[in-house]
C-alpha cells in the first residue's frame, strides 16, 4: 500500500529500521506507549520523546490531530511506512498506528533516542 501524501515527514528505510529496533529494545524497559489514544495522553502529559505514526493507516485522518499536538508541545514526530512492522516492534501480533517513546532519565536507551530524535528533527526542516 502506498504511503498517504498527508503522512509527512516520512522516514527513509534506514531511519525506519533504527526506529523499529529502538521500539524492540524499549519493550524490555516498558518505555513506550502505543495506540493513538495512549500517544495523545503521553503528549498531553509531556512525557513523549518522539512520536511515530504509520503512513498506511486508513483513514489517516484518525492520526492527523497528533502532528499539531506535537508541534504545540515541541515533540518531533515521523511517519513510517508500515503499521504491521510497528506492531511487531512493539511486541504485538496486531498493527499499531501510533507509538511514542517516553522519557526516562535513567534509561540505557537515551543515546539512541537522542540520535533518532535529531534525525527526525532534520527531516522536518
Amino acid at each position: 500500500m502506498a504511503a498517504n501524501p498527508k503522512a509527512f515527514p516520512l522516514a527513509d528505510v534506514e531511519l525506519t529500521n533504527q526506529i523499529l529496533n529502538l521500539f524492540q529494545q524499549a519493550l524490555h524497559y516498558k518505555q513506550f506507549k502505543k495506540g493513538a489514544n495512549e500517544v495523545t495522553k503521553a503528549l498531553n502529559r509531556g512525557i513523549s520523546e518522539f512520536i511515530v505514526m504509520t503512513a498506511d493507516t486508513e483513514p489517516i485522518e484518525i492520526l492527523l490531530h497528533i502532528p499539531s499536538l506535537c508541534e504545540d508541545k515541541n515533540v518531533p514526530y515521523v511517519f513510517i511506512p508500515s503499521k504491521t512492522a510497528l506492531g511487531r516492534a512493539c511486541g504485538l501480533t496486531r498493527a499499531v498506528i501510533a507509538a511514542s517513546i517516553i522519557s526516562n532519565e535513567t534509561s540505557e536507551l537515551k543515546p539512541q533516542i537522542q540520535q533518532i530524535k535529531s534525525r527526525i528533527e532534520r527531516l522536518m526542516i
